[in-house]
């Protein structure tokens, strides 16, 4: 053994190029295949481990593919927030976020979480974080409301303790978040109840139009500094009412959209001084005073006519979340699921089938 080491020792040091580029090419593969089995590291510096190809595989057969069409990328991520300490998401959340994912391939899709805040470099063990980690686009992030709201108007709200004790200060603590977001980064947000249809990327500085004469900022997409986003700010502060739970949300909006424009009534597809107005159908073709419709079978001609002029679906998570989806049946909601978040539906379909098992 020691001869061997001996010959080897004197055959490199007189072939000393060639065993240098030996060593660098082997020095190389290594390090990249240690970079590819450890972890990942977000912006704000939280390290998290990247999953495995077995586990991509109890949810994918092939890798996820993406809805095709739409416009190229363009700057500016998908942003969802959980402002409460949960960190187990539900189906709904899982599908909101696998949608975003497969319609904006070439877009990160950033979730924000507060419950991860305090969280060592390791996510929860949940099916929802393995699932999402699979999607090259999507990361997870922890929520640091301090360091969002600096340099805004909302610093000093937030930093108010008696805020917190508002029966709707989680709500309103989701409004100034992705107020905030928009103003900050600019992109698009979303609330954790959509399901996305179609590629969001062509819509700029727009929200949408809930019911007549009434805005919903659960579909935000706005440029960074965009001065609406900046009075929208400023307004929150300034007319902050903790008793109204639609004042610091739609209400805003609503507000200062018809101060912006100087008018008294918001006309369906409106531009106004560079910000639209879309119509209900764009991201509430049902109203949520119709919310059960969602549970309700449909035909897949009824669908694609009701959905024909529809980019992401709103399932009104505040009143249907108690409700009852059979995965496998005509619904509209299981049909939205299997079409546009595949792998959340298919993890609700083992689910469903596990705990109908007999009990042995």
């Amino acid at each position: 053994m020691s001869n061997c080491v001996t010959k080897l020792t004197t055959v490199l040091l007189s072939h000393r190029p060639t065993a240098l580029f030996i060593l660098t090419v082997s020095f190389l593969f290594f390090a990249s295949v240690m970079f590819h089995w450890t972890t990942g590291e977000d912006a704000a510096g939280q390290v998290y481990t990247l999953p495995t190809q077995s586990i991509c595989e109890q949810f994918f057969t092939s890798p996820p593919h993406t809805i095709a069409g739409g416009p190229p990328p363009s700057p500016g991520d998908v942003f969802f927030v959980e402002t409460s300490e949960r960190i187990n998401p539900s189906y709904l959340f899982t599908c909101s976020v696998e949608s975003a994912a497969r319609a904006h391939p070439g877009t990160r899709v950033v979730v924000l979480m507060k419950g991860l805040a305090k969280r060592n470099v390791s996510l929860p063990s949940h099916w929802a974080f393995s699932l999402l980690s699979c999607f090259p686009n999507v990361e997870i992030r922890p929520l640091d409301l301090a360091e969002l709201f600096t340099g805004t108007p909302l610093a000093q709200w937030y930093a108010q303790p008696e805020h917190q004790k508002g029966r709707y200060y989680l709500a309103h603590l989701s409004d100034a978040c992705r107020i905030t977001i928009m103003w900050k980064f600019g992109g698009i947000y979303l609330d954790t109840d959509f399901i996305v249809l179609k590629n969001l990327k062509n819509l700029t500085n727009a929200l949408g139009i809930e019911a007549q004469n009434v805005l919903n900022g659960a579909f935000l997409s706005f440029k960074p500094k965009h001065e609406f986003i900046e009075l929208c700010m400023q307004d929150f502060v300034d007319n902050y009412k903790s008793w109204i739970w639609g004042h610091q949300g739609p209400q805003l909006l609503t507000r200062v959209f018809k101060k912006w424009c100087s008018i008294s009534n918001i006309q369906s597809g409106m531009i106004c001084k560079g910000v639209g107005a879309l119509s209900r159908e764009a991201f509430y073709p049902i109203p949520w005073q119709n919310w059960k419709k969602l549970f309700e079978a449909i035909g897949s001609s009824e669908l694609h006519n009701l959905l024909k002029n529809t980019y992401a679906v709103h399932v009104w998570n505040k009143l249907s979340h108690d409700a009852r989806l059979e995965i496998t049946s005509q619904a509209l909601l299981a049909q939205l699921y299997s079409q546009f978040c595949p792998a959340t539906s298919a993890q609700m379909k083992k689910d469903s089938e596990e705990q109908s098992k007999p009990v042995m």
